[in-house]
């Protein structure tokens, strides 16, 4: 074996796990790991709240129409009544109004759309604070490291192989919390952008039914 290959046999880095590197960060990546469970969790739970709210047939408020304007009142009603999605819980309110003033449908309306964003905002709040704590929880285990690390070395003498190790370990609470607060923002952010797409699609909906309201009906 020449020279040369033994010098790169020993410079070669030894390989590490990622499970060895989780196990390293200590005890604060149980709180870590508890706010990745939770993102996990309300990442699904939206993801299906979402998608079935996405659920409506594109013809629904034509048939709302076709029933109004044949007086077909309790068809229309009954169709809402039976349709899962913001929209048509929105459009039931309305038809449940149907006889008082405009401004009076007009606002239980909006009652009823208020109270469906709010369900369609729900656990929100819980990605917008792992976006926050989650990065200082992963700084504040690097931290809670380096102390001990410096404290051994106060005690037990300098070591270079030892720093190294120490540093590098002590460094992974805060690369998974770094992750953990990217991943929630992004989600956070991805699932304000669908809510106001269905506020935008359930406000198309309560217009175009105050239309219809106003329109002649057949005889």
């Amino acid at each position: 074996m020449s020279l040369q290959t033994i010098l790169l046999t020993a410079a070669a880095p030894e390989k590490i796990s990622l499970f060895y590197l989780l196990k390293e960060g200590g005890l604060l990546m149980i709180p870590l790991a508890i706010c990745s469970l939770l993102l996990v969790y309300v990442f699904i739970e939206r993801l299906i709240v979402m998608n079935g709210a996405s659920q409506l047939d594109p013809a629904f408020m034509q048939r709302v129409r076709d029933h109004i304007a044949t007086g077909n009142l309790n068809g229309a009603k009954s169709l809402a009544k039976n349709t899962d999605s913001p929209i048509a819980r929105i459009i039931e309110k309305g038809l449940s109004r149907v006889g008082k003033p405009i401004d009076h449908i007009e606002k239980s309306m909006e009652s009823t759309g208020k109270l469906e964003v709010y369900r369609l905002e729900k656990n929100l709040s819980i990605l917008s604070t792992l976006a926050g704590i989650a990065p200082m929880v992963g700084f504040l285990g690097t931290i809670a490291g380096m102390i001990i690390l410096f404290f051994n070395i106060q005690h037990q003498g300098f070591s270079l192989e030892a720093i190294a190790g120490g540093i590098y370990t002590k460094m992974v609470t805060s690369a998974v919390g770094l992750i953990i607060g990217l991943l929630s923002y992004i989600t956070y952010n991805y699932f304000n952008a669908q809510i106001n797409k269905h506020v935008n699609r359930m406000e198309a909906a309560s217009v175009e039914f105050l239309d219809i309201l106003q329109e002649p009906t057949v005889k």
